[in-house]
């Protein structure tokens, strides 16, 4: 039986939630974990965060950008000077450049980020308008109300 990795489209967006758990369980499928490894959790009805571990980077060398339906997130490390820190003899803490790309669901808006213990917080909110919210029809009961005839008026439904 062939299967299909979702893996990507799941990982890449937010706000598709419903659909892509329905896909999971159809088939089955883990996530496989890039650089550098992040979470996106549901916090709320309408509230999302995107975290995304970013040891030894500093908030002058992260960018976020928010562009139509899509979420990236850039690192560069700045080049530290070898004489100052000393010579490095193992390298095991990865300092690479990373652009991480997230595709966003409609109606789903950034509303800040924070960097805390080494870990990108991107909080997100998915806000619909009110003319795309569903919404009661009241249903009413009998014939249509006319308005009765006055003296002299005449009835064009009779004629």
């Amino acid at each position: 039986m062939r299967t299909f990795d979702l893996a990507p489209l799941y990982r890449n967006t937010v706000g598709f939630d419903r659909l892509f758990s329905l896909l999971d369980s159809v088939g089955g499928v883990e996530a496989s974990p890039g650089y550098p490894p992040y979470n996106i959790e549901r916090t709320g009805e309408t509230d999302y965060r995107i975290t995304v571990a970013v040891a030894g980077f500093t908030p002058e060398e992260l960018v976020i950008e928010s562009k139509e339906s899509s979420l990236t997130i850039r690192g560069e490390k700045a080049e530290a000077q070898e004489s100052e820190r000393g010579q490095v003899l193992y390298r095991g803490i990865a300092a690479r450049a990373f652009e991480r790309r997230f595709q966003l669901a409609d109606h789903v808006e950034v509303k800040g980020a924070r960097l805390e213990n080494g870990l990108l917080h991107v909080e997100l909110v998915r806000n619909v308008p009110e003319a795309k919210k569903p919404r009661t029809i009241a249903i009413s009961t009998g014939a249509p109300q006319s308005a009765p005839l006055v003296e002299g008026q005449v009835d064009v439904k009779a004629a």
